[in-house]
């Protein structure tokens, strides 16, 4: 493969300024900013908290339900759908878990004129939707394990201030019930999960981020372990996009879920649960790697991954254009690309800012000196430059960038996310780092509810969690609050 040229992109003398505001500096009006302009979600259906997604979004949303679905599928998971329904006394069988979404739900309470007899729910999770169907599916130990999915919406009660994908009173997930003959098994389970959610997000999506444990007290209603995985957004603040839970036998308690074992005992079930959060990992997505000229999107879930652009000087030129550019998108299309000619009459700065907008990762300007010499130019959205290559490299050049395109993107949000990671060893170093700005601050912590909510009322910063998996060398055996003897190493951040 050859590179002639490569360079950082010169304004064009049709090109538009892209007057975004500074992603860094202004994080809320330029997310706001760029749903709007690169068309993803409209905000005026009338429902606080509801939004509607796009066909830019759509796409974008499919292509990564896609790839979730497909390890839960290699992973032995299967595809089910169950009811949005959910009865009243279903929600209250598992009394934590009821007290931890009773002030979360929907109720439905009348159908037409009538008012119902028994209270509903909309679906705020799926536990007790599911858990008694499995009593029924589960009788010994050949039904297991039961490994199944659904890809929904769910709908809660958001009490705090909304935010399109962030925060939501519909948002849309996966979520995976499993169950196991024993704990074993079911840890095991939140083990895969966790990598199922890494090759997706981490490797496929290029979003960095930290797997904590929950704390006793901001464990998931009913689970025996919360973990969760967060990210970082420009602002500093952390968003938990997913969470993997064990459940132990809280739930096959209280639903009967009971298999006989080979020796001809009835015995409990061990079960977990995976929540793939894909409205706030589609935020996420836009934010970290998102620029002041619209999104840039990986390759591999990009709507149009290459847009080619005429660029005609004069009339004689257009008809050697558009042959070359008409053959340069059969050539892709024929190897599985989404691409787009733009002959539009619009300028070629408009078209420019349109697809920089877009987050298309790829764009090949033809003019009559690329049909003479039988070159490309390529801009590369992620690094903004362009490039003059070979007309024969095209596909080469193309699987190249490919990867190294989510690679340049994961480097850079890597980067960021470590600036944002610092420790503190006394409480003053603590306030002192608030104050400076939102940061991820690692810190010895005594396990106290009451410490937390001294934490979070006073500086607005709250106790995340351990990391998981890895117990942590307390560099102070103090607790960073209270100065009383501290247990474990936490990381406090400010979260949506």
């Amino acid at each position: 493969m050859s590179v002639r040229y490569s360079g950082s992109v010169g304004k064009l003398s049709s090109e538009v300024e892209p007057s975004m505001p500074d992603k860094h500096k202004s994080f809320s009006e330029w997310y706001s900013e760029i749903l709007n302009r690169a068309e993803l979600v409209d905000l005026r259906y009338g429902v606080k908290g509801a939004v509607v997604y796009m066909p830019n979004a759509m796409e974008i949303v499919d292509a990564i339900y896609s790839m979730f679905e497909e390890e839960l599928k290699k992973t032995g998971h299967k595809k089910v759908l169950f009811p949005v329904f959910i009865p009243e006394e279903n929600l209250k069988k598992e009394s934590e878990h009821f007290r931890g979404f009773e002030g979360e739900v929907f109720w439905i309470t009348k159908a037409g004129n009538r008012e119902l007899d028994k209270k509903l729910v909309l679906r705020p999770t799926s536990e007790t939707a599911i858990y008694p169907i499995y009593s029924l599916w589960v009788r010994n130990y050949r039904d297991l394990p039961l490994k199944l999915f659904q890809s929904v919406s769910v709908y809660r009660y958001e009490t705090k201030a909304t935010r399109p994908l962030f925060r939501g009173r519909e948002f849309l997930w996966i979520e995976a019930h499993d169950v196991f003959k024993d704990e074993a098994s079911a840890r095991k389970q939140v083990t895969e999960d966790t990598e199922i959610f890494r090759r997706v997000v981490y490797d496929k999506l290029g979003i960095p981020f930290i797997h904590l444990k929950r704390e006793e007290f901001d464990k998931f209603a009913g689970a025996v372990d919360t973990y969760a995985f967060e990210t970082m957004l420009p602002d500093g603040k952390m968003l938990q996009i997913g969470t993997t839970h064990y459940l132990g036998t809280n739930f096959s308690k209280v639903f009967e879920i009971r298999y006989l074992d080979p020796d001809g005992r009835m015995r409990l079930a061990h079960q977990t649960c995976f929540g793939i959060g894909i409205s706030r990992i589609v935020g996420a997505l836009i934010s970290i790697h998102g620029d002041d000229f619209g999104l840039v999107l990986p390759f591999s879930i990009a709507p149009i991954q290459v847009v080619i652009i005429p660029i005609p000087k004069r009339e004689a030129d257009i008809e050697g254009i558009k042959k070359m550019a008409t053959d340069v998108e059969i050539e892709l299309k024929n190897q599985g690309y989404r691409v787009k000619t733009d002959f539009s009459g619009k300028t070629p700065g408009e078209k420019f800012y349109r697809y920089d907008m877009l987050g298309v990762p790829v764009r090949i300007e033809i003019g009559p000196r690329e049909v003479k010499r039988g070159e490309l130019t390529v801009f590369r959205r992620d690094r903004r430059k362009r490039e003059i290559i070979k007309r024969g490299d095209l596909i080469n050049y193309l699987k190249f960038i490919e990867k190294d395109m989510l690679d340049f993107l994961r480097r850079k949000a890597e980067k960021e996310f470590k600036e944002r990671l610092h420790e503190a060893r006394t409480k003053n170093e603590f306030i002192e780092l608030a104050k400076k700005g939102n940061f991820i601050i690692r810190a010895g912590f005594c396990g106290s509810e009451k410490c937390a909510e001294n934490i979070k009322n006073l500086t607005g910063y709250e106790v995340r969690g351990t990391k998981a998996g890895k117990e942590e060398k307390l560099e102070d055996k103090r607790c960073i609050w209270c100065g009383r003897p501290a247990i474990k190493v936490v990381y406090i951040a400010k979260a949506y």
